[in-house]
């Protein structure tokens, strides 16, 4: 039996160990440079855009969580949830608590009107490809996923970078 619930202040200490656990999953261990004080903010803060749901075990034990926020659909003109993490501790695999994670953003989302629920997940993980089509998930095979990051990110956006010639920003600040 699994208990969903919203994360709480609380739950930052064991969401940050189980983003360690996935990295380590995911074999990227030291890809993480999350803190408490960032998390905390991000969930927690005066606006928060990310936003945290926990599964528990009927004892009150957290087992696994996910860590979700709004997207936009520009052909639909709704929201939709993007799952940025779903981890469940490998102890607890198999007890329903990912399924019960996943049916209830898709309940949040029928709930609240959006279009979708989408998320990413590496090639290679056999075991999470074949949870998410025994859902009815698909696949968005004819979609990759572009990336900007680090010195790549730096080089375009930073302070040497100019806005396109004509561009809101630059008639605004031009």
């Amino acid at each position: 039996m699994s208990v969903i619930r919203p994360a709480a202040p609380h739950d930052v200490p064991a969401i940050l160990q189980m983003i360690h656990d996935l990295a380590i999953y995911e074999k990227e261990p030291d890809a993480v440079r999350n803190t408490p004080e960032m998390l905390t903010e991000a969930l927690f803060g005066e606006n928060p855009r990310v936003f945290a749901t926990m599964a528990e075990n009927a004892a009150g034990e957290v087992r696994g969580f996910a860590l979700w926020f709004l997207n936009y659909s520009t052909w639909e003109g709704v929201h939709g949830i993007y799952l940025e993490d779903l981890y469940v501790r490998p102890e607890a695999r198999g007890e329903g608590h990912g399924k019960a994670l996943l049916q209830h953003l898709a309940a949040t989302a029928v709930d609240r009107g959006y279009a979708r629920v989408e998320w990413s997940v590496l090639d290679w993980n056999e075991p999470s490809i074949n949870f998410y089509k025994k859902l009815g998930a698909v696949p968005m095979e004819e979609w990759s996923t572009f990336r900007l990051t680090g010195g790549a990110l730096d080089a375009f956006g930073g302070a040497g970078s100019q806005p396109a010639a004509g561009s809101r920003a630059e008639a605004v600040h031009g």
